[in-house]
């Protein structure tokens, strides 16, 4: 996500079913096992591994499509009149619920801070004394003070209550006193292929604040790759909206809307190729929500945590298989433990640096993103596990009570 930061996700077919328990709760880093590519073995991994998402701009190219028709006596004049009125409808309820944000950074002690960067974000609630505004974590990063650009033209001054990279989802807060419309919440649940999308942001910028685009849903539970540490492996799959409607640079953080006005998405990234046309992205608000609501109260997203880093067995070169781990040919999927944390649920039941863990409960784990995947949907904090593994060849099970996890 460019400084608006480009993020680049490939969408891949979807595996699961994508529930949302602790997620998401986003997109990413140090985790619950964070992605340990170094020096566990002394030889280099071949670079020819998997390779996941790339970072891109966020936000996506829209195709609109106006057909005629030679028919006679067909009413299209006021077809179309009905779907405008009905646009503009849902846009003048909404539009002044979606602000810019400025992520203002120093870049140097010798100059004065000025915008890295500006985005999108939506007023999603107003408690009577402040307001509520979500966007992007990406759009926020890094920033040494956060405004939000009212639809007025005002600046006010935010306080990030609380971000997450994982779900890359952030909450501000901000006065109340200018604020005049809160975006109503809709539920992306009820969603389906060819219902009306509108993007409202500010794309390049605040010289096109509050633009809107028009387009349909045109796909629904998405699995999009996340790398958050730039090591060209998946560390999360976010669940998305993929909509036509025009998402560009600065809308990140925006609105995605319904024809009745409500908020159903956040837009998030698209899909950056020359090839690529009117494939864009928005983190459904149902899956959103919960990640807000934890964001707002305690200001960070907690999870479930087992205190270990570790690799892909698939990275593992071929010698170190029966050399260093000495598994048998029929052994092919698992992740090997590259280090355990002091005092963690890992470091409490027993494993130890190369075992090969193979199972947690009853599901089978052949990446960092299974097991991720596997904890934070599947699991809460305080969840006993059992985790079955591979140590000098040998198949073993230990027990461990999950943890909270501090920090992403």
């Amino acid at each position: 996500m460019s400084q608006e930061f480009n993020q680049e996700h490939t969408p891949k077919p979807k595996k699961e079913r994508n529930t949302f328990p602790m997620l998401m709760s986003g997109v990413a880093g140090g985790i619950i096992a964070a992605l340990f590519t170094g020096g566990i073995f002394l030889t280099q991994l071949d670079d020819n591994q998997n390779t996941a998402s790339e970072n891109t701009v966020e936000t996506e190219e829209t195709a609109e499509s106006q057909q005629s028709t030679d028919q006679e006596a067909v009413p299209t004049s006021n077809l179309s009149t009905e779907n405008t009125n009905s646009i503009s409808g849902a846009v003048e309820k909404v539009s002044d619920a979606v602000v810019g944000i400025s992520n203002v950074q120093q870049v140097s002690l010798w100059e004065e801070s000025d915008a890295a960067g500006t985005g999108s974000g939506v007023i999603y609630k107003d408690d009577g004394e402040n307001a509520y505004v979500v966007t992007n974590n990406h759009v926020v990063e890094g920033a040494q003070q956060v405004e939000v650009i009212l639809t007025n033209g005002e600046h006010v001054q935010a306080e990030v209550l609380g971000t997450d990279a994982l779900t890359d989802l952030a909450v501000l807060q901000i006065p109340n006193d200018q604020v005049t419309t809160v975006a109503e919440l809709g539920s992306s649940d009820e969603l389906t292929v060819g219902d009306t999308a509108i993007a409202i942001g500010n794309p390049l910028g605040t010289e096109f604040a509050g633009s809107v685009t028009q387009g349909i849903i045109s796909g629904l539970d998405r699995a999009v790759d996340v790398d958050l540490n730039n090591d060209r492996q998946p560390d999360w799959t976010t669940n998305v909206i993929q909509t036509d409607a025009a998402i560009n640079p600065g809308n990140s953080g925006g609105a995605l809307v319904n024809s009745n006005g409500q908020l159903i998405g956040i837009n998030s990234m698209k899909i950056a190729q020359a090839a690529v046309e009117g494939i864009g992205f928005a983190i459904p608000i149902s899956d959103a929500k919960p990640v807000m609501e934890q964001l707002e109260t305690d200001g960070e997203v907690v999870r479930p945590f087992m205190g270990i880093s570790a690799v892909d067995l698939s990275t593992v070169p071929a010698r170190h298989l029966q050399e260093t781990l000495k598994l048998e040919e029929s052994v092919e999927d698992g992740i090997v433990v590259a280090d355990i944390e002091s005092n963690s649920p890992a470091d409490e039941a027993g494993l130890k640096q190369y075992d090969v863990v193979t199972k947690i409960d009853d599901k089978e784990i052949s990446s960092m993103l299974d097991l991720k995947t596997y904890l934070y949907r599947e699991t809460e904090i305080g969840d006993e596990i059992t985790v079955t593994f591979y140590r000098e060849g040998n198949v073993q099970t230990a027990t461990m009570t999950l943890d909270k996890q501090e920090d992403l």
